[in-house]
């Protein structure tokens, strides 16, 4: 069976992958959900946009004749990833997930841990700080009720509309990032608080190394909660896994 895959990006890992695929020979489309003004090219077609629900997709794979789904969204789009298990179990197609580890609190870490954004919102509920909020621009509307703060946003693409909040600083700028790069931001903006979802991997990692050796508090907010799915760490994990499901290259 000639292989044929979906490959679910928004991450650097699916960039990766989609590379290594593309130099094993296998045929695949990326697709992006549409959310970033200037997705990165990629070494196969790429698409962008949604699929329209579950019922859209399982539609998507019929008609493309998708033999394997590899989920690399951002561990945050929850969604994305509960419609692809179902859709991929619909339709009998196998699917694994290339994720991240979550970080984990190391010693001297400040974490405030919150299970959502809702959270993340009331941890800010505070006097006045300057608080480097690490969250894209999807969520930024949320905080809306603590404009009591200094925000610094870093975002990959400018915002659609002002950010709501009265004294704010955007930094248009897309990972990853280093320590010391971090380091000069936060010191130079005086940043006493950084928020920032529990994203994995090492590209946004630098701000919590640099918030634990300036011995600020960290709002971590977690992760939502993913369905029973196959989960692989690195992109060989990710291609073995493609290899040895059935496609003309494996066994």
């Amino acid at each position: 069976m000639r292989a044929n895959l979906l490959i679910l990006a928004g991450t650097s890992e699916a960039t990766a992958f989609a590379r290594a695929a593309a130099d094993a020979g296998l045929a695949g489309t990326v697709s992006f959900a549409g959310r970033v003004a200037r997705p990165l090219r990629q070494p196969l077609p790429q698409r962008s946009g949604g699929f329209g629900g579950v019922s859209g997709l399982r539609s998507y794979l019929r008609a493309h004749r998708v033999t394997h789904v590899v989920d690399a969204t951002h561990p945050f789009a929850a969604q994305m990833s509960r419609n692809a298990v179902a859709a991929c179990a619909a339709e009998s197609v196998p699917l694994v997930a290339l994720t991240r580890p979550e970080w984990s609190e190391a010693p001297g870490d400040r974490w405030i841990r919150v299970s959502d954004m809702a959270g993340a919102v009331a941890a800010l509920d505070r006097p006045p700080l300057s608080v480097m909020l690490a969250i894209g621009r999807m969520h930024l509307g949320a905080f809306a009720r603590q404009v009591q703060h200094r925000y610094l946003l870093r975002l990959v693409d400018p915002p659609e509309a002002p950010p709501p909040f009265p004294r704010c600083e955007v930094i248009v700028d897309r990972g990853p990032f280093d320590t010391t790069g971090d380091l000069d931001l936060l010191r130079s903006r005086g940043i006493e608080l950084v928020v920032s979802k529990n994203a994995g991997g090492s590209g946004a990692y630098a701000k919590i190394a640099v918030a634990r050796a300036l011995g600020l508090p960290v709002v971590m907010i977690d992760r939502p909660v993913q369905p029973d799915r196959r989960e692989v760490y690195d992109v060989a994990a990710a291609l073995d896994w493609v290899v040895h499901a059935g496609t003309d290259l494996g066994v």
